[in-house]
């Protein structure tokens, strides 16, 4: 890989998921499904490897269910609620229908059992009663969900309920999803696990999950089935194989087998033809500059997170990178000043880029240093 420097105007950017990517080396088209529409993303990169109608807006189902957990992962982690907190179940939550748990009205139900019941089980009835126990009212509760849903950046996700039942003004996009499933598994990997859980008994019911990949696949550890007649069979699946984890986002299949089928397919095709690589850990040393008027003189430029990429295996030595600075930097500079951009381009596709910055502060020097290097910099 070869670095280059390139000297230009600042720029603020942030590190950037690009489309489907040029084939260096040789890659297949990806597999054709039937389904309604799908996504293929890499989980560390974010870059999307297949895709097909994935920004149509489409009913969830209980695919749903994969936001009302995160909203209640959200309640956990700021101590608005604990999972031993035993929950009151309405005659609303448990008159809900479609998939349940089977909770039974005016009992109480831990929180930790109405999550493996949602999330396992998916139980619709457990839904509601977290639904109405963070927000107080299911309706209220998908505010939330729409807060959340905005703050990650699903633009063309709308939610009017907890469960995933029909409701009209009620959809997501499989692009949108996938977006939400990473952030699952990054925010919350103490609650993911979950998702990997074959079944799950509540009241002397045991119930399987209905991912049937987790027993298909062992790299397969989640995460969320679908179906309603307007939804068709849905499917969110995720794996990991050495080092790699991707996203699989399925909906509208035409059957449980289908929508398997197609995951598979999909996580099958991203692991054969393509690889992750970290380029750039956050904190080390991308490059080092000049800091005029400045004490030390040079500093180490980095980024503040980690940069990856996912590239056609095979192709990492056609990788490049380049460096946008300013021609000339002076001191004081401070680690939280954005001070230039990283580019890594393979051929003519931009893969990634991200900020750069000091790695450490630099204060101003001397007066004699500073009386120096303005004298030097009239000639530069």
């Amino acid at each position: 890989m070869s670095l280059r420097v390139r000297c230009t105007a600042l720029l603020g950017l942030a590190l950037l998921a690009a489309g489907p990517l040029p084939a260096q080396v040789p890659v297949p088209s990806p597999p054709a499904l039937g389904s309604r529409g799908y996504i293929l993303v890499d989980y560390l990169s974010g870059q999307v490897l297949a895709a097909r109608n994935e920004n149509e807006r489409l009913p969830p189902a209980s695919i749903t269910k994969l936001m009302t957990a995160y909203v209640v992962f959200n309640a956990l982690r700021a101590g608005q609620i604990k999972l031993s907190d035993q929950v009151p179940v309405s005659e609303k939550a448990w008159r809900t229908p479609g998939s349940r748990m089977f909770i039974e009205v005016n009992t109480r139900v831990g929180v930790e059992d109405l999550l493996q019941g949602m999330i396992v089980q998916s139980g619709n009835d457990a839904s509601v009663a977290l639904a109405e126990y963070v927000a107080g009212t299911e309706s209220v509760f998908a505010e939330l969900m729409n807060q959340h849903a905005q703050r990650l950046g699903m633009l063309n996700t709308h939610y009017q309920n907890a469960t995933g039942l029909p409701a009209e003004n009620h959809y997501t996009t499989a692009a949108d999803i996938a977006r939400l499933a990473r952030a699952i598994v990054h925010d919350f990997p103490e609650y993911y696990r979950w998702y990997s859980q074959r079944e799950f008994t509540y009241n002397g019911i045991t119930q399987k999950n209905r991912n049937t990949l987790l027993w298909r696949d062992p790299s397969v550890d989640g995460m969320k089935t679908g179906m309603t007649d307007a939804a068709g069979y849905c499917l969110v699946s995720s794996a990991e194989r050495d080092g790699m984890r991707l996203i699989a986002v399925v909906l509208g299949a035409k059957s449980a087998s289908a929508r398997a089928d197609d995951s598979q397919a999909l996580l099958n095709y991203g692991f054969r033809f393509f690889e992750t690589r970290l380029m750039y850990p956050a904190g080390d040393a991308v490059a080092e500059t000049r800091v005029w008027k400045g004490d030390p003189e040079r500093t180490g430029l980095g980024v503040h997170e980690d940069v990856y990429v996912t590239i056609p295996r095979g192709s990492y030595a056609q990788v490049r990178a380049e460096l946008d600075l300013p021609e000339q930097l002076v001191a004081p500079i401070s680690p939280e000043q954005s001070i230039g951009r990283l580019r890594v381009n393979l051929a003519d596709r931009t893969l990634a880029e991200a900020q750069l910055f000091a790695l450490n502060e630099v204060d101003l020097g001397s007066f004699w240093q500073q009386a120096r290097d303005s004298v030097l910099l009239w000639f530069e």
